[in-house]
C-alpha cells in the first residue's frame, strides 16, 4: 500500500472589488521619435528599483521592437508614482492598466 500524498494548501486570493487590490497595475512605456535607446535606459534605470542601465538598454530595445513594454507591476500607488517620474523624464507612456 502507497503511503497517502498530501496536497499543500492552495493560498487563495483575494481580489478586490473595484478596488483595485489583489491585481497587479502595469507600467507600460510606448515607443516614440524622441526619445533615444541611452534615454529610455537612463529613466527607467533611475527610477525603477532592481533595474540597471543594461537592463534598461534591453527594455528600450523590447519598446523599439514591439511598440510598447511593460517596465513595472505592483500596487497602484507605486505604480502612478513611478508613471508620473517617467513621465517627467519624457517618456510616452501608457494609461496605467490592471
Amino acid at each position: 500500500m502507497a503511503p497517502a500524498t498530501l496536497t499543500p494548501p492552495r493560498e487563495r486570493i483575494r481580489r478586490g472589488r473595484g478596488t483595485g487590490l489583489g491585481r497587479a497595475w502595469r507600467v507600460i512605456v510606448l515607443n516614440d521619435d524622441h526619445n533615444t535607446f541611452q534615454g529610455v535606459a537612463f529613466a527607467l534605470s533611475s527610477i525603477l528599483p532592481g533595474v540597471s542601465y543594461d537592463q534598461g538598454i534591453e527594455l528600450a530595445s523590447r519598446i523599439h521592437e514591439t511598440g510598447q513594454a511593460i517596465v513595472w507591476s505592483g500596487e497602484r500607488e507605486t505604480a502612478e508614482l513611478y508613471w508620473n517620474q517617467l513621465q517627467d523624464f519624457g517618456l510616452t507612456m501608457a494609461p496605467l492598466e490592471q
